[in-house]
């Protein structure tokens, strides 16, 4: 595994960006009292994990590395 090349990708950091974001989102609404705005946070976070993974499907991602 090359340790150089670990999550440097289009597609690791929008996932890593939506996911933190909805996260935030979700926090501020749950302490708010905000039902809307937690589940918003929470669709924000499955967005993030659908369009990384659309993101890698589209070649945007790290490539599978073979074992010989």
């Amino acid at each position: 595994m090359s340790a150089g090349k670990h999550g440097s990708t289009p597609a690791a950091w929008t996932l890593v960006v939506l996911v933190t974001l909805g996260f935030i989102v979700s926090t501020v609404g749950l302490v708010m009292g905000s039902w809307p705005a937690f589940w918003a946070g929470v669709a924000i976070v499955a967005l993030g994990g659908i369009v990384g993974g659309v993101m890698k499907a589209a070649g945007l991602g790290k490539p599978r590395e073979h074992a010989a």
